[in-house]
């Protein structure tokens, strides 16, 4: 038996980590095949990943979910590096960088040399179209650049004044008010730099067509079931990839995920089941790769929608809900409740919080006092795919209508295909949707301190390369 234990930052974080860790030998077919000889045979060396949905696009600043952001990691790079095991802050495609005093300058000295994956120049006016294009969006078209810097250009809350070229190297920040996580902020995932020729052609197509400065270069996407990356020849890193192709195929099912990793259809897989671990680590053939995550679960209730605008509706529903109940049946011991907007692993976490404990009678009693005594009906949505803090959707949102049709709620249970579902979502169409932080703010259930991932132990354990991207949850 064979385990691993790799502490980084989140999910989404690893998944890149873990092609740095793992390579297969020549699948040869060009179908997803694995060979499983490690990468001993010397020919094109292919990972096959298997993963529970598909990517909505791999226009990073254009999206919010993990399963995007996982391929999207090893196409784009961002200014600065997260480090392995830790936020702290290191080079990226800025091998320097300098504060002014007042918080309000940053001035970065670029890497040289580099070229995009169509060719063109990585330089400081890339860097300043890039910023431009996400200044000059809205919120449904770059969400993270709204939440990271208080909106867009002409915006008041808008953080960024200015970003300027000065000369082919040198690219000058401007703020109009310090911000203590400015630099964290653009190591993430999602500020990873493109091609202004790519996207400026492109335009709202560019999430199918990615064009970045990273490891690996975008080859094809076959909608539902498979993104395929190649080794990016000209990469500015000496020797790195060592992969010669990433394949990411989307198996939904958990158990079906599994079994493709046991007869070696794939190498590699995430979002295993927490129920699961006794079988891969009592498989000699298997490894299973156990890290605490940053993510956080939760119950979202959109407040523009009745009766959840009253705080009194939404604080039964964290008084009904059996959340112990949920982590020890789905979670096999690897969750906590969740107490915080934000997960224990993440500084600023208050740990003197008080919970909402399963009380519910004292939730009749508040819906009540809503006006609503003998309670109403709803939609509950949930998620069409498997996910760290949410390895069921379905079956936990059978628990939560049962908790719910305890207090008198009727929760009629729906779902959409996974993008469909983080669109309606993030435009308020939902009553009641099960997420991860990254839409609305809503009751938080569940909060995940273990992501499990398992590997072939046929798959080699040389680093190729890291892309420490992360993404708050």
């Amino acid at each position: 038996m064979k385990k691993g234990k790799l502490w980084s930052l989140i999910v989404l974080l690893t998944v890149s980590m873990m092609l740095a860790a793992c390579s297969s030998g020549d699948s040869g077919s060009g179908d997803g095949g694995s060979s499983g000889d490690g990468g001993s045979s010397g020919g094109n060396k292919t990972l096959v990943f298997g993963r529970g949905g598909d990517s909505v696009s791999l226009d990073p600043s254009a999206v919010t979910d993990g399963e995007s952001m996982k391929v999207a990691a090893n196409i784009f790079e961002t200014l600065l590096n997260f480090g392995e095991q830790d936020t702290t802050i290191n080079p990226g495609l800025a091998k320097e960088w300098e504060a002014s005093e007042d918080g309000l300058t940053y001035t970065f000295q670029l890497e040289e040399g580099i070229k995009f994956h169509d060719g063109t120049d990585f330089n400081a006016e890339a860097v300043v179209k890039n910023f431009e294009r996400w200044a000059n969006g809205d919120a449904d078209t770059f969400p993270y650049y709204q939440s990271m810097f208080g909106g867009f250009k002409g915006d008041e809350g808008h953080v960024i004044e200015s970003v300027t070229a000065d000369g082919d190297s040198t690219v000058v920040f401007k703020l109009k008010r310090p911000q203590a996580p400015f630099l964290k902020n653009i190591a993430m995932t999602m500020f990873g730099i493109a091609s202004p020729t790519a996207f400026e052609k492109d335009g709202d197509k560019f999430g199918d067509n990615p064009v970045g400065t990273g490891p690996f270069k975008f080859v094809e996407w076959k909608r539902n079931d498979s993104i395929t990356i190649e080794k990016n020849e000209d990469y500015w890193k000496d020797g790195l990839p060592k992969l010669d192709r990433v394949i990411f195929r989307s198996i939904p099912d958990n158990a079906a995920r599994l079994n493709a990793l046991i007869k070696g259809d794939i190498d590699l897989a995430d979002g295993i089941n927490p129920s699961d671990s006794d079988t891969i680590e009592n498989d000699d053939k298997l490894q299973l790769f156990e890290r605490p995550s940053m993510n956080i679960g939760y119950l979202g209730m959109t407040v523009t929608r009745e009766p959840f605008g009253d705080e009194k509706v939404r604080q039964a529903f964290n008084h009904a809900i059996d959340k112990q109940a949920i982590i020890d049946a789905f979670f096999e011991g690897a969750a906590e409740m969740a107490k915080n907007p934000i997960p224990p692993s993440v500084s600023g976490y208050n740990d003197a919080i008080e919970g909402y404990d399963f009380d519910p009678e004292k939730a009749k009693e508040l819906l009540a006092e809503a006006g609503y005594p003998d309670g109403f009906e709803m939609d509950l949505w949930a998620m069409p795919v498997p996910r760290p803090y949410m390895p069921d959707g379905q079956k936990v949102a059978e628990v939560i209508q049962k908790n719910l049709a305890d207090i008198g709620v009727t929760a009629n249970i729906v779902t959409y295909e996974w993008a469909t579902y983080l669109e309606k979502a993030s435009k308020g169409e939902a009553d009641a949707f099960y997420s991860d932080g990254r839409e609305t703010t809503g009751m938080r259930t569940t909060s995940s301190t273990r992501s499990l991932t398992a590997t072939t132990s046929a798959a080699t354990t040389t680093p190729i390369t890291t892309m420490p991207n992360s993404m708050t949850s």
